[in-house]
């Protein structure tokens, strides 16, 4: 039996990854969650639950307890004000850090970023997941700490970029981004196996690493399209969206928000992330100090994403 991991974010879609992962890899899994219902995701997962927020600081020892390992996937993408970012992924990972660092012994801590981090001044999401790797510092002196910074990270059972995709696969393709913009993406299933390296690895090094998918220098959204026609058999039509668009779409949508209260995904900040010109990461850095190579490059995630066969197999495989 390996190690006991503390996982949280184990409900969504990042964190349920990495704890089927987890679990397959032979490691004990005690999990936070708020609700009392276990989430469909994760019905037939052997998980130890803890029932609890990041408010309750009893309910994060109980969670970290005797855990060898703590992983933190849990975080907010949506929200109205900065207000809403900090708390989850600020406040949340300082109070989970500062548990994990007064244990005795003091476990290893993974923080789930975002590459949106590297670029902290687009958007009230970016500068929280900035702020997340910051207050790691806080610990430095006795927590042992890693932070990953994924891509757009895409998989079956993601609900923000997958109806992106299905349209795409329906043959329409708008660009919300920039023409000349390059961009990293990343399979679920390879992030979870690159917590598992990290877990396996036991390196200690205090700081953030980027990982993609291994396609050099990213993508464009001309070989992201190239990939559908592939895929489709058929022509894709793609067009640029003009700017002023998404900027009032999102601007509306904040407003709305506000109103009926609830969080929004499309906001101004998004916008401007969408916009930027250069998403593309590199993997070396982290392959370097952890036995790490992604394996599933942007077609056959695709295809696992969509349910489209994969080349070999016929509809009745």
């Amino acid at each position: 039996m390996r190690d006991i991991v503390a996982l949280t974010g184990a409900t969504g879609f990042i964190g349920s990854a990495v704890a089927r992962r987890l679990i397959q890899g032979g490691w004990r899994v005690r999990a936070l969650r708020r609700s009392p219902s276990p989430t469909a995701r994760l019905t037939s997962t052997p998980l130890q639950w803890v029932l609890g927020t990041f408010e309750d600081r009893d309910c994060l020892e109980s969670l970290v307890g005797d855990a060898d390992a703590v992983i933190h996937c849990a975080g907010a993408v949506r929200g109205i004000t900065e207000a809403d970012f900090y708390r989850a992924n600020v406040e949340a990972v300082s109070r989970l850090a500062h548990v994990a660092a007064s244990r005795s012994p003091v476990p290893r801590f993974l923080l789930i970023s975002s590459l949106a981090a590297r670029e902290p001044e687009l958007s009230p999401y970016a500068a929280s997941k900035r702020m997340g790797e910051l207050v790691l510092s806080e610990v430095a002196d006795r927590l042992p700490w890693t932070a990953l910074r994924p891509p757009v990270v895409y998989g079956p059972e993601d609900r923000a970029i997958r109806p992106l995709l299905r349209l795409m696969l329906h043959g329409i393709a708008p660009i919300l981004g920039r023409k000349d913009g390059r961009f990293s993406l990343l399979y679920v299933e390879d992030l979870a196996e690159a917590v598992i390296q990290w877990l396996i690895s036991d390196t200690r090094e205090k700081r953030a690493f980027e990982l993609d998918d291994g396609h050099p220098n990213g993508y464009t959204w001309h070989e992201v399209i190239e990939t559908f026609q592939r895929l489709r058999g058929k022509r894709v039509i793609h067009f640029q969206v003009p700017e002023l668009i998404p900027n009032v779409g999102a601007r509306l949508n904040k407003i709305v928000a506000s109103v009926i209260g609830y969080a929004p995904m499309f906001t101004p900040g998004k916008v401007r992330e969408f916009r930027h010109q250069d998403w593309v990461c590199d993997n070396a850095p982290f392959c370097r100090v952890v036995n790490w190579t992604p394996k599933v490059r942007l077609e056959e995630g695709l295809r696992l994403t969509l349910g489209f066969p994969l080349p070999g197999q016929g509809a009745g495989a």
